[in-house]
């Protein structure tokens, strides 16, 4: 531990909530230096949907270095990206009835965002773009403008601009409707809001806190950019490949944007890789326009290639990631329950639920209780108040049931003490 205390940053920030070190993964489990086996409901912050070292996207990682593939090609073609860029036609693309330019940008989620709206603001000539209250897109500068957190947003040292900041779902209330509050803004020439290039859009805003946005809203907000001019772009960098129990988070809402943005699940195998999707007639980028050293990550591309072919060739992972979501829910509502709707209550969907409690010291104080009886789950939200479980999609109903025990006895530490003290 010490090489971390003398030369780590203080950037790190995982470390400071679970601070042992980690030695192996498997499945759902992480293990440390001495052994003990922890649930893993953090999951690489959602990087790691089909859990560590699965054995499939290992063995063709294994092969495919055996046989000195190529590791690192910009973006000239390659084997790997062949297989992947096949695979996610066939499997994804092609059975939801989309069609997509694939853009291979730099390594990580921000990289796609910043793709996503240098490419709106080509298209349309506008600088501005609309984003959601307690949205995240990431860290670099133009994904930071997008992003809401007043922490994230401290950090950049320049002014942020050219993002238009708007209420998402609920954000005023179950009674208000917050894209009719837009369209009166877009429609009135003395609002103050210029015409947007695009919205960016999460459907589940994960480091926002699991608020969930209704089909009928992101319904109506495809309606309402088709109305105004504006490119519709879904980051499902959290929410997609699985998360919610469809591919894509949007699928449900039955809309198409005009982009999405993928990253963090989408190697399988926690490799970096982001991919950012378009219509094709949205394809105006000159060559280099927008590139990345890092765009060609061909272990990344076989990984994904494997768990698409695995996983997603048919029914049988996301019934199993909805049935699994269902008894995450109803475990949680018990808990809810239990402890109160006023102190505890459930949010999100899929494999991508948790609680809210009062405050973010409660929630710092559950999780922590929690890796103490060996799981581990990371806090959210715009004052950290909500845990949020990202249990890989892999995960067994009895190991799911497992995590559920382990929160409900760091609950009861927490809250039943304090209750004990106020009475």
């Amino acid at each position: 531990m010490d090489i971390f205390s003398e030369l780590e940053s203080s950037a790190q920030c995982y470390a400071n909530s679970f601070p042992v070190v980690f030695t192996r993964g498997r499945g759902s489990y992480l293990y440390d230096e001495d052994g003990k086996a922890y649930l893993d409901f953090l999951a690489g912050a959602g990087a790691l949907n089909y859990g560590h070292n699965h054995p499939v996207l290992k063995r063709a990682l294994l092969d495919y270095i055996a046989d000195d593939g190529v590791a690192h090609g910009l973006d000239m073609h390659t084997e790997g990206k062949a297989r992947f860029m096949t695979a996610f036609r066939d499997r994804i693309l092609a059975p939801r009835g989309l069609e997509y330019r694939l853009q291979f940008t730099g390594p990580t989620g921000t990289n796609a965002v910043e793709a996503a709206l240098k490419l709106a603001r080509k298209i349309k000539d506008r600088t501005s773009v609309i984003a959601f209250t307690n949205g995240f897109h990431g860290a670099t500068l133009g994904a930071l403008a997008a992003t809401g957190n007043e922490h994230h947003r401290g950090g950049a040292g320049v002014p942020l601009a050219h993002v238009s900041r708007v209420p998402y779902a609920g954000y005023l209330g179950r009674d208000t409707d917050t894209l009719r509050v837009i369209d009166r803004m877009l429609g009135d020439p003395s609002s103050g809001m210029d015409l947007p290039a695009a919205v960016i859009v999460e459907t589940v805003q994960g480091e926002g806190g699991l608020n969930t946005a209704s089909n009928a809203w992101l319904q109506g907000l495809e309606r309402l950019c088709r109305k105004h001019d504006m490119l519709l772009i879904v980051d499902d960098i959290q929410a997609g490949c699985g998360r919610t129990g469809t591919f894509f988070s949007f699928e449900p809402a039955g809309i198409k944007p005009d982009m999405v943005t993928l990253s963090k699940s989408l190697s399988g195998y926690g490799l970096p890789m982001a991919l950012l999707l378009y219509r094709p007639e949205l394809d105006v980028w000159k060559p280099g326009e927008h590139n990345g050293t890092f765009r060609g990550n061909n272990h990344a591309f076989v990984t994904a290639a494997a768990a698409l072919e695995h996983f997603w060739s048919d029914d049988v992972l996301a019934d199993s990631v909805r049935a699994r979501g269902e008894q995450l829910r109803a475990g949680l509502q018990s808990l809810s329950e239990k402890f109160g709707v006023a102190r505890v209550r459930v949010k999100g969907r899929g494999l991508m639920q948790g609680i809210e409690c009062a405050d973010g010291e409660t929630a710092e104080r559950i999780s922590r209780a929690a890796f103490e009886r060996g799981l581990i789950i990371e806090t959210s939200g715009n004052r950290g108040q909500v845990l949020k479980c990202l249990c890989p999609l892999i995960i067994t109903e009895a190991e799911l049931r497992e995590g559920l025990v382990i929160l409900a006895a760091s609950l009861e530490q927490e809250l039943g003490d304090r209750a004990a003290k106020a009475s």
